[in-house]
């Protein structure tokens, strides 16, 4: 009777995370069909020479430039990897829009001061800091052990 118990425990669970999912899908889908289009009409009003021009394919100034862009854009895990395709199909190399991916997840200069007040100004200055630094870091090592393979 104990582990009868425990299974109907864990399909309620179950369920019930398939729900919040489920959910936080449907959320998360006007959200995602918004960046398309904005990232469409950038495509569109961006010249393709724009890239080429700001990304020259240099080993540490196109993650610099790809970990400032997205420090400044910061926002959820799921959008940068949509916008992080759609650089790569432009050709921007792949060391800039993995830096612009980590940065993007992990900087927050639009939320610095919410972040300010809340954990406070230093550790959140610091945190800011190591984690851009640490971006441009791992997408060079990234990029350099991809090579290797």
């Amino acid at each position: 009777m104990k582990l009868s118990s425990q299974q109907n425990m864990s399909s309620l669970e179950i369920k019930e995370a398939t729900q919040k999912t489920w959910n936080a899908f449907k959320r998360s889908i006007p959200i995602l069909l918004g960046v398309l289009l904005l990232i469409s009409l950038a495509i569109e009003a961006i010249p393709k020479s724009f890239y080429s021009k700001v990304f020259s394919g240099h080993i540490i100034l196109d993650p610099l430039i790809g970990a400032t862009f997205g420090s400044i854009a910061a926002g959820n895990p799921l959008n940068s990897y949509i916008i992080g395709g759609e650089l790569t199909d432009q050709g921007v190399s792949l060391i800039a829009v993995t830096a612009f991916v980590l940065s993007w997840v992990t900087v927050g200069i639009i939320q610095l001061p919410a972040e300010s007040i809340m954990l406070g100004r230093n550790f959140a200055i610091l945190r800011n800091l190591f984690s851009f630094i640490t971006a441009i870091i791992i997408a060079i090592l990234t990029v350099y052990t991809l090579g290797l393979l």
